[in-house]
């Protein structure tokens, strides 16, 4: 089966709105807007590649900026228009973050790739994607890019609820014996990557990180927990968690990370 026929069966019968909905859903939704809004500008165009149903672009589009999105999924993309506003300046088309022939080079101020590498399973196809983003974003641009990490999910789904079963996962190489370091393919729907991977993919690029993060952090292993704060207690978790989410020696126990770059001026 191809790798985007995965993907279209999986998402036909996933409610991806309500995954950042819950409360420790959101800390990776807060997060990432967090980081977001350090960088709008009045004014600014926004280009959201694999937009999914569209929770940041209607989140971004409902506070005034110029929306752009592309999507591969066309269920994805019927929840999107249903949920648009007339309020919304907000465009979406069919697309695959492979190829942005449909967008023009430097265009967007800010262009977020938050899903695209989620489902990306060779170094060539995940360099294509982050590539296409980078061209259609303005010199010194900001460009924001998703990745699943492997050991926030080993700990989470594996060793905490077992809905991954570690010893088969190492019997069968999907995890390497000694660093359980995660080898995923299609049918596993998402790939699971280490900080180390992303560092070597964005080796070839002539940007500047800005920011590393821990989107959620410890949230999914603590989901229950966190669903059972009141709201002053979970304001407080959001606070630590904004304050520490940077931090080297956290950056591993996530489940999601973004990595923030701008893209370089021409000299």
């Amino acid at each position: 089966m191809e790798t985007n026929q995965y993907l279209i069966n999986f998402y036909n019968n996933y409610d991806e709105d309500n995954r950042l909905v819950s409360k420790h859903g959101t800390v990776e939704f807060l997060t990432t807007m967090h980081y977001i809004e350090k960088y709008l500008k009045q004014g600014d165009r926004i280009l959201e590649i694999g937009a999914g149903t569209g929770r940041y672009s209607h989140a971004l589009a409902r506070q005034g900026y110029t929306m752009d999105a592309v999507e591969l999924v066309e269920h994805n993309i019927e929840v999107f228009k249903r949920n648009t506003s007339a309020e919304e300046n907000i465009s979406v088309i069919q697309g695959n973050a492979l190829d942005l022939s449909a967008f023009p080079d430097n265009k967007y101020d800010i262009t977020l790739l938050l899903g695209p590498l989620y489902h990306l399973y060779n170094k060539e196809d995940k360099q294509q994607a982050i590539s296409e983003a980078i061209r259609v974003t303005k010199e010194g641009g900001i460009i924001f890019a998703a990745y699943v990490i492997s050991d926030g999910c080993l700990l989470d789904e594996g060793f905490n609820r077992g809905n991954i079963n570690v010893a088969e996962y190492v019997k069968y190489g999907l995890l390497d014996a000694d660093t359980f370091a995660a080898k995923s393919e299609p049918k596993d729907l998402f790939e699971l990557v280490r900080k180390e991977d992303i560092d070597d993919l964005m080796s070839i690029f002539p940007v500047t990180r800005l920011h590393y993060v821990a989107t959620d952090g410890c949230s999914l292993l603590m989901r229950e927990a966190i669903d059972t704060m009141d709201n002053e207690k979970f304001q407080l978790y959001l606070k630590y968690h904004f304050a520490t989410c940077e931090r080297e020696d956290l950056l591993g126990v996530t489940s999601h990370s973004v990595d923030i770059f701008r893209k370089q001026t021409s000299a």
